[in-house]
This record gives C-alpha cells, sequence and structure tokens, in this order.
C-alpha cells in the first residue's frame, strides 16, 4: 500500500484548502490519538452516525498501549482497527468523494489515508407513496436514501443476479445513480445505451433528480408523453426487473425510473394483482375505459351540442339547454383551465385548508357561477366528470398529457367540426405509433400487434400462468422459469 500524503500535516492542509479552515461548520477535521497515534479524522458533520462513531473512537482510545505489531503505520492500523468497513484509499479524488458522500476518514502520521463507511442520511422512513396506494399490499416506499431504497428492492429479490451498478454523474453535484437490472434477464442492447447516455451527461448539477435524468437520457426535448414510468413503490420495481427492464434509482429522489416502457405500463397499477384475476380484469377494464373517456369525452359531447345533425333522436336532450352569453367553447375552455387552477392551490394550500377550499370551489363557485349565466349547468357537469375520469390514469404525468391533448382535440373540433374531431384522434395516433424510446415502439403491443401480449394488457392472467418476459425487453432469457 501507498502513502497518499507524505505526513498527516500535509494531508491536513490538503483538507483545508479544500474547504477552508472554519469556514464551513459541517466539515470537520479533529486531531485524535488512536493507542499510541495521533491521527487526522476527518468527515461531513450530518452525514456520518454519530453514535456508531463514538462507539469506534471509545474502543480504540481506550487502549493506551502500543499494539504489539511494529510494523508501519497502515498495518497497525489495518491490524487493530475494530469496525469492519474499513478501505485504504490512494487516491485524492476518491477519498474527497467519499467524505462528501458521508464516509468518514483517518490520516495516519506516516500519510496513509483509510475510511470507515458510518453514513447515516437524514430522510423518512419508509412509508407508503399517496400516489401509489393499495387497498392491500405491503406499505413501504422508496425514500430519499438511495442505500435505503437498494435494501428495498433487494429484500424482495434475493437472488445472486441482481446488480446495483453505481454511477456518478454532474461535475458539481456528483450525483450518485445506481442502475439496477436482473444479470441474464436486462437487455445488454439497453444496459449499454443507458450507460453511454450517463456518460455523456455534461451539466454542473442534477437537482431534480430522476426528471433530469429522463430528459438527458432521452433527449425528451418538447415531447409531451413521459417516457419513462416512475414509480415509489418497492414491489412494482422488484415485478419489472424480474420481467427484465431497468430501474435507475438516484440519490435524494423518492421515485424510481423504469425503462423501456410503453403507454400501456403507465395504465398498469398494483391493485389489479392484489385482487383475483376476474376482479383485476374488471378494474383494469374500467380504468381503460375512464381514460379513453378522460380524453374523449368532452370534446365529442361539444361536436353533439353544436352540430344537433349528428345528435340521434333517442338521445336528444344531450347539450344546454341555455347556452347563455358566452360561447360554448369558451365556456369550456374556462371551466377546465378553472379546475386545473383549482387543483394546483390545492397542493399548495396546508392541509388542514385543503378540504374546505375543495368544497368553497365545489359548492360556491360553481353554483353561482351557473345561476349568473357564466356557465351552463351541462358545461359544469361534463368538465367535472372529465376532471374525475383523469384521476382513473395511475400515472400522474401521463394524466397531464391527457389533459393537453383533450385540449387540442376540442378546439380541432371546433374549428373543423366531425372532420377536425377524428383528423385530432388521427393525428395523435399516428404521433404515438411514431414514438420509439430506446428503440422500443411506444404503443407497443398495439402497434406492432402482438396478439398474445395484447390480451395480456387487457386481462389480468392468474399468476400460475406461464407467460415470458415481455418482447420489449429484449431479454436474453425470455423464459422466466429457471
Amino acid at each position: 500500500m501507498k502513502r497518499l500524503f507524505q505526513s498527516r500535516e500535509e494531508g491536513e492542509e490538503w483538507f483545508y484548502a479544500l474547504f477552508g479552515k472554519e469556514e464551513s461548520f459541517d466539515s470537520v477535521a479533529r486531531l485524535l490519538h488512536l493507542w499510541d497515534m495521533p491521527t487526522l479524522f476527518l468527515y461531513m458533520n450530518g452525514l456520518v452516525d454519530g453514535d456508531v462513531i463514538t462507539t469506534l473512537l471509545t474502543e480504540m482510545q481506550w487502549r493506551n498501549e502500543p499494539p504489539e505489531n511494529e510494523g508501519d503505520g497502515a498495518d497497525r492500523f489495518l491490524s487493530y482497527f475494530p469496525y469492519h468497513a474499513v478501505e485504504p484509499v490512494e487516491d485524492k479524488e476518491v477519498l474527497l468523494k467519499s467524505i462528501l458522500s458521508g464516509v468518514a476518514a483517518f490520516i495516519t502520521p506516516e500519510g496513509y489515508a483509510f475510511t470507515i463507511d458510518v453514513r447515516s442520511y437524514p430522510g423518512r422512513q419508509p412509508e407508503e407513496p399517496d400516489n401509489e396506494k393499495v387497498i392491500r399490499g405491503s406499505r413501504d416506499g422508496f425514500t430519499e436514501n438511495i442505500l435505503t431504497n437498494t435494501a428495498l428492492i433487494r429484500r424482495r429479490i434475493r437472488t445472486e443476479k441482481l446488480r446495483f451498478e453505481m454511477h456518478e454523474t454532474s461535475a458539481e453535484g456528483k450525483t450518485d445513480i445506481v442502475i439496477a437490472f436482473m444479470q441474464g434477464a436486462a437487455s445488454p442492447k439497453h444496459l449499454k445505451y443507458i450507460r453511454e447516455r450517463l456518460d455523456d451527461i455534461r451539466t454542473d448539477g442534477l437537482t431534480m433528480t430522476d426528471k433530469s435524468i429522463e430528459e438527458f437520457l432521452f433527449k425528451q426535448g418538447f415531447h409531451p408523453m413521459p417516457f419513462t414510468r416512475f414509480t415509489e413503490r418497492p414491489d412494482i420495481c422488484a415485478a419489472h426487473l424480474l420481467e427484465g427492464h431497468i430501474a435507475i434509482i438516484v440519490d435524494t429522489s423518492p421515485s424510481v425510473i423504469l425503462v423501456p416502457t410503453t403507454l400501456f405500463h403507465h395504465l398498469q397499477h398494483a391493485e389489479e394483482y392484489r385482487q383475483a384475476p376476474l376482479i383485476g380484469t374488471a378494474v383494469r377494464f374500467v380504468r381503460l375505459f375512464g381514460t379513453a373517456m378522460s380524453l374523449l369525452l368532452l370534446p365529442f359531447w361539444y361536436l353533439l351540442s353544436t352540430r344537433l345533425e349528428y345528435l340521434p333522436s333517442a338521445i336528444s336532450y344531450i347539450g344546454p339547454n341555455e347556452v347563455g352569453h358566452i360561447p360554448l367553447l369558451v365556456q369550456l375552455l374556462i371551466a377546465d383551465g378553472g379546475i386545473e387552477v383549482l387543483r394546483m392551490a390545492a397542493i399548495h394550500t396546508p392541509t388542514p385548508l385543503s378540504t374546505a377550499m375543495g368544497l368553497v370551489a365545489a359548492i360556491v363557485i360553481g353554483q353561482v357561477a351557473i345561476d349568473v349565466g357564466l356557465f351552463s349547468g351541462e358545461v359544469v357537469l361534463y368538465v367535472a366528470v372529465s376532471a374525475i375520469l383523469t384521476f382513473a390514469i395511475p400515472s400522474f404525468e401521463l394524466s397531464v398529457t391527457t389533459k393537453v391533448f383533450r385540449i387540442l382535440i376540442l378546439l380541432s373540433t371546433a374549428l373543423f367540426g366531425a372532420a377536425g374531431f377524428f383528423l385530432a384522434l388521427l393525428v395523435l395516433f399516428y404521433y404515438l405509433c411514431s414514438l420509439k424510446p430506446m428503440d422500443v415502439p411506444y404503443m407497443w403491443p398495439a402497434v406492432p400487434f402482438f396478439p398474445k401480449a395484447m390480451a395480456r394488457v387487457l386481462i389480468r392472467f392468474p399468476m400460475t400462468a406461464d407467460a415470458p418476459r415481455p418482447y420489449i425487453t429484449d431479454s436474453p432469457e425470455r423464459d422466466r422459469v429457471s
């Protein structure tokens, strides 16, 4: 083992040159006597476990007689250090990264450097995510601690084939990123793609963590569709890993990125697999129907209300009896935009007040708007139903995108009538079919059509039914039965 510094004093000067002397309260350098050796102790306050450090230092300072080993400082340190996670360091950049990551460092009088992993990151305990709740099932969820997140996955997949590949991205932030995959199940081509894109990232920091990674990985630009699936549930992540998908875990983010994914992955929910197959299939059909209606209900109702020649006599009651002074299209746009404003206000409103605000918005504002003639009653009804239907979409990113497409279809219908309605749907379908993130068709298995895979999208088959890994994962071993 070679020395990192010429002496302990040189190591101290190196540390102060980087962090300054007493300029930052959390960068700590302490001179300790471990047995008979004056040793420099370096760490970042707030990132280390104080109880473990206290126990270690007490153990090492309790024995005052010199160790019997009369070798150099490195041999003596390794021989008598009472902790399992001790590693020698021979590179200053590695030492700096370790200290910034919460690892404590020791520098002996001869200039040898050692690190001990006593990290204790601040953060919440695993708890059920708010946006992926289930009636039955586990109640733990990912946290902002990357070590906790990998442990939650490892607890569910106890195999040596599970890999957690560590990467470091960004110049200043030095964000830790883990690529999780099952060896033999994940596609080498997809792994190479992710590794190369992570290495190509040139930025000073990734403070927006997972979302920033998505944009860098896929060069998303102004595409509104989500190219990755985000999940905060370890069981969902583990299930995708077994299918051959790849998970990207970013430190300080409670969401894990799953790739590759298609449109139908954003319409799945864990609750479907917590019920009997028949019930799960029924829930899935309701969800798919609600998703389609959230996109089409408002513009289709507008088409029937403004073009009475398309309205069958059996449902002639559809449409407002009195439009009012404001055009129907403007009413729909104002009402739909107003609901979005209320949704954002509910997010920013303190929890004890959000319920009261929702009641005031739903009852008082809506009713008064009808009474004064600003809106017709049916406008409020259909806009509210469309807003409720968007909550059937499990993916928040997809639900927001659906609202944008709904407005575009509505405007196209208002401009060109029935032709505009169907033309907008055709353009939307063509756009979705043209997307191929990671060279994976976004509309698979509908386009290109895979009958068996499409059946599994629509029907929740029993767990006992043998199913190969999805074709889009490009898995070397599609057979899941070992």
